[in-house]
């Protein structure tokens, strides 16, 4: 999944930016409103970190010009604006949800993964696929109670495939979810990676189609 972090302040944004790194997730970074609106217009991120102070553009005008544009990328507000007010304010202009700095960074990933569950996965912790399950909490796939090892990129395509299950996800898809600006990755290691889930996944019965020519899908369970 990929995550725009919009934060002025370079420290804090390097901070959430390798702690969700560590987690697995795709991130890219932005510390002025005017840039912030347009990359939302330009890639397709998965959720965005909110900062209200931003130079250039307020937050909360960023936050009306991309609601306006229909937009519904979940939108996380993290801001020290924290009177009552401001809260309404910020949910009532479309934000997802809303924290007030200063703030634990566990609880800001426990977050993120509710605001993802809610768009992909219906809020569910658990998504059930015939004997297998996907946490999406905790990125992990059972078979059965059989724990199945896996990294985290190759979590990160069996995530968004599962979230996208009977539609074909190409390779540019894939790619511009699970990395970000910083990362210069060609389309031949999506292969590698879907080489490597399937031969994990096929002894126990997962079907991980290849569409020649249109990309992979996960066929929805009959």
């Amino acid at each position: 999944m990929r995550i725009l972090v919009a934060e002025d302040d370079f420290i804090l944004s390097d901070v959430i930016t390798k702690t969700l790194r560590q987690s697995g997730y795709a991130v890219d970074c932005l510390n002025s409103g005017n840039d912030v609106e347009f990359a939302t217009l330009k890639e397709p991120y998965d959720l965005m970190i909110l900062d209200l102070g931003l130079p250039q553009k307020d937050g909360l005008d960023v936050l009306k010009s991309i609601r306006n544009k229909g937009n519904q990328l979940p939108i996380l507000i993290l801001t020290a604006r924290n009177t009552l007010d401001d809260r309404i304010t910020g949910l009532d202009l479309g934000a997802d949800d809303y924290m007030t700095k200063p703030f634990e960074l566990r609880e800001l990933e426990a977050r993120i993964r509710a605001l993802l569950r809610r768009k992909h996965f219906d809020s569910l912790t658990i998504l059930s696929y015939g004997p297998f399950r996907f946490d999406t909490a905790k990125h992990q796939l059972y078979y059965q109670e059989e724990l199945i090892e896996l990294s985290m990129k190759e979590v990160g395509i069996l995530e968004l495939l599962l979230s996208n299950m009977g539609k074909v996800m190409n390779k540019s898809v894939l790619l511009e979810h699970l990395y970000g600006w910083d990362n210069e990755i060609s389309k031949n290691a999506i292969e590698v990676y879907i080489h490597r889930l399937r031969k994990k996944l096929e002894p126990y019965g997962f079907q991980l189609k290849t569409i020649k020519g249109l990309g992979y899908i996960i066929e929805e369970m009959p």
